[in-house]
């Protein structure tokens, strides 16, 4: 699940943005054009020809794209779902038999090794499990299908040019459905700006080495921004009387500032010197966390918000932090009540991205100023209550 898998249902844009874009239209068409594209970047006919020679469209990869349903359960169930004691266990275990190669990370890129673990559970369940679609074939399904080929387009040249230099097969490389390759998940572009050797055999094999896997994830995340030697979650108590308006990823203000709001975490102290956000996945009556800048890097490994908390989340636990209080949210929306909110949302002249069920950042965004028009807590957790004013 790396971050361009859940775009599918969260920035997709209009036909109309992407006309630029070749998509759609016979495939086979579409493959040699793509073809013709590859050759005049650089690559030579014959191992352009090569490559695209037995691509073939797959329903299945269209299916998996439009079924992400998982994304609308809310934080606490969904964490439970993935957080397992086998999982964290495991984690642990991991990080000691690889104690050297985490050792190696922090130095170079500085990202924590529970972040990493985190990744590598979730995305293949520590490299157990790393999807059995045809990486080739899914990203040329997904360029040709013209939800999002400005997306996919350079995916398929970079896997091409993967080829070119011996590391890609592209009848046999096999992956997640959008594309993803390797025990992190990585996109062939990622591979070719971040793939490392990590273990001195001269390849970068992100399906075989985890090794190579860590190492490329721990390069990627620095390149994308993470802040070496700094938190990017912590759990926090707030005060029953809070301003409520003030949660959420637009707000941000100095650890000090929140202190003096009565904020304080949970495990130990809040970090020192650094701007934060107050999250509230779901309300006012459930779990609060204050997000460091790291925290938004996340963002660009995954786009759903729920998916992202719940990694950012098991990242700590998997270095000490105690399980959060759960507290007690109201009652959120099903995923066909969702669906009426953004509806009605949309309706008000709000920009909510696809009706799908599904409460991104542009949905909590309506429901806040909803919220605050309505006269309720603004804590950007929708509830029947809320549904049933609009």
């Amino acid at each position: 699940m790396r971050r361009f898998l859940i775009a599918a249902a969260l920035i997709a844009a209009p036909l109309t943005a992407l006309a630029d874009v070749p998509c759609g239209g016979s495939f086979s068409k579409f493959v040699q054009g793509l073809r013709t594209e590859a050759i005049a970047a650089g690559i030579a006919p014959n191992t352009a020809k090569a490559f695209f020679a037995g691509v073939k469209q797959d329903p299945a990869v269209l299916r998996a794209d439009r079924k992400q349903g998982v994304f609308q359960i809310p934080f606490v169930d969904f964490s439970r779902r993935l957080i397992s004691n086998d999982r964290i266990n495991r984690g642990r275990a991991n990080g000691k038999k690889y104690d050297a190669i985490f050792d190696r990370i922090e130095k170079t890129y500085g990202v924590d090794r529970g972040v990493l673990l985190a990744f590598w559970a979730f995305e293949t369940d520590y490299g157990s499990f790393q999807g059995d679609f045809n990486t080739a074939n899914a990203l040329v399904t997904l360029a040709h299908d013209c939800r999002r080929p400005d997306l996919f387009r350079p995916q398929v040249l970079a896997a091409v040019e993967l080829f070119a230099q011996g590391g890609f097969d592209p009848k046999s490389t096999t992956g997640a459905w959008a594309g993803e390759i390797g025990m992190v998940q990585m996109l062939p572009r990622d591979i070719l700006e971040n793939g490392v050797d990590g273990d001195g055999d001269g390849q970068v094999s992100l399906k075989t080495s985890a090794p190579d896997a860590l190492m490329s994830g721990g390069k990627m995340l620095h390149h994308l921004g993470w802040r070496a030697g700094e938190p990017w979650l912590d759990e926090v108590s707030v005060p029953q009387d809070f301003d409520w308006s003030l949660t959420g990823l637009d707000v941000q203000k100095s650890t000090a500032e929140w202190r003096a709001l009565g904020v304080t975490a949970r495990n130990g102290d809040l970090a020192n010197g650094l701007t934060a956000s107050l999250l509230l996945p779901q309300g006012r009556g459930g779990p609060a966390f204050i997000a460091y800048p790291n925290f938004r890097v996340y963002f660009d490994w995954n786009q759903s918000f729920t998916y992202v908390m719940t990694a950012a989340y098991f990242a700590t636990r998997l270095q000490g932090a105690k399980v959060f209080d759960a507290g007690n949210p109201e009652p959120g929306l099903e995923g066909g009540q969702m669906k009426q909110l953004q509806t009605k949302l949309q309706s008000r002249g709000y920009d909510v991205g696809d009706i799908d069920g599904i409460l991104g950042a542009k949905t909590r965004t309506a429901v806040r100023r909803e919220q605050a028009r309505l006269g309720l807590a603004v804590d950007g957790w929708p509830t029947p209550a809320l549904l049933g004013k609009l």
